[in-house]
């Protein structure tokens, strides 16, 4: 029997800060846990005697982790509530640190999964908890708000471990920040009366419900669709934070220091970009169509950063980065906000765990597709041509698709 949750003192279509603020926190922590280890990675890789190429294969270890619990944060999810099943996520993330913090070689993979599966199950469970406290005028918005938790993360990562590695060591950083996440695991405690009063704590757990999910997110057109294009859109920004650096010193030959703040200006404009685009699909341009034109807009950036050559001008080489971040990571809140528009009652969380299994497969796989492209035409620049093509064609696809749903009379 569930347990119906206690009203909410602010009004009903009033701006749900202290959800968005909870979640965002949240987030923001997970994120940068999940880049630790690459914003420190020459130091690991000094401290275990291993190459620092296999960051990749750590950062692999995450996507897996995030893609096992993306699918089966459903039920715990119902059972639990969403309170405690972010409680849950950043004291998996800070085990993973731990492990990783540890130094053995041994405990690296599985340190990472950890962290993975804290990282993947954040998302669907501020949707879940999104779709009973975000009123619909406000949704679009705060999931972008809420959204931009990823750069600020990424950012962070960049800004206070490298720092934070120097003075204490990487292995003295690493818990510092897991004892961050549980610390605002605890202060997210008083809250969970009133956000976690809904939950069915006669909800069965069980790992077949993942196949479960996959099939819900298969049978409901719509949702397919979405789950297939995130798949791409994630494929896209991964690449173009794995890669846009070396592009910019090898393809415009930017010294290393200048080719970073290419990338910083990208992951910047990804947070505004978030907030726009979350902006615009509550109050301008219908979700669908946006990030059709969205898919647009970063495959005609990744075909632009292909041209990139010592000739450009660097005012043009950040308007560009500007414009990639913008579109390539900013498309996450409009994104999960359709999907929790689309969920039937009490599914968004479930549904977004099922779409982001495609969006975190995405994310894993396109990389080494862009190496190998990258690799066989001895060209980063090939690589950024293919990818763009792609988002290209799933742009006109989906804009196609509207269309004809428009030009299809109802009945």
């Amino acid at each position: 029997m569930a347990h119906q949750a206690s009203a909410s003192p602010a009004a009903p279509d009033a701006f749900p800060a202290l959800p968005l603020g909870s979640m965002l926190a949240v987030q923001t922590l997970v994120s940068l846990a999940a880049l630790a280890v690459p914003a420190i990675a020459p130091a690991v890789a000094a401290g275990t005697g291993l190459p620092v190429a296999l960051v990749g294969l750590f950062t692999a270890g995450i996507y897996a982790g995030a893609m096992f619990s993306a699918l089966h944060a459903g039920g715990p999810l119902v059972r639990f509530g969403a309170l405690r099943v972010s409680q849950a996520c950043l004291c998996i993330t800070a085990c993973g640190l731990l492990l990783v913090a540890s130094g053995s070689l041994a405990a690296l993979l599985p340190g990472a999964v950890l962290t993975g599966i804290g990282y993947g199950a954040a998302t669907p469970t501020s949707s879940h908890l999104f779709a009973h406290e975000v009123p619909a005028r406000w949704r679009g918005l705060v999931f972008s708000i809420k959204q931009t938790g990823v750069p600020l993360g990424g950012m962070l990562a960049g800004a206070l471990l490298p720092s934070a590695a120097q003075r204490l060591g990487w292995r003295g950083a690493l818990p510092l920040l897991a004892l961050a996440c549980v610390a605002c695991a605890a202060l997210l405690q008083p809250l969970r009366a009133r956000f976690d009063g809904a939950r069915e704590r006669g909800q069965r757990l069980a790992f077949g419900g993942s196949l479960r999910t996959l099939r819900m997110v298969w049978n409901h057109v719509a949702v397919r669709r979405l789950a297939i294009a995130t798949f791409f859109f994630a494929s896209m920004q991964s690449c173009m934070a794995t890669y846009l650096v070396a592009q910019a010193h090898e393809g415009a030959g930017l010294g290393l220091v200048r080719a970073g703040l290419v990338l910083a200006c990208a992951q910047v404009s990804g947070v505004f970009g978030r907030i726009a685009w979350g902006w615009l699909g509550d109050h301008g341009v219908r979700p669908s169509r946006l990030l059709a034109l969205l898919a647009l807009g970063m495959g005609a950036c990744a075909c632009a950063a292909a041209l990139l050559r010592p000739g450009w001008p660097m005012p043009a080489v950040l308007a560009l980065a500007v414009a990639f971040g913008a579109t390539a990571t900013g498309w996450n809140g409009v994104y999960l906000a359709e999907v929790a528009r689309l969920a039937p009652a009490g599914m968004a969380g479930i549904l977004t765990g099922g779409t982001l299994f495609f969006t975190f497969a995405g994310a894993l796989s396109a990389p080494p597709a862009f190496a190998v492209v990258a690799t066989i035409t001895h060209g980063l620049g090939h690589g950024y041509l293919a990818v763009g093509l792609v988002l290209l064609g799933i742009g006109a696809w989906m804009l196609r698709r509207q269309a004809r749903r428009v030009a299809t009379p109802a009945g």
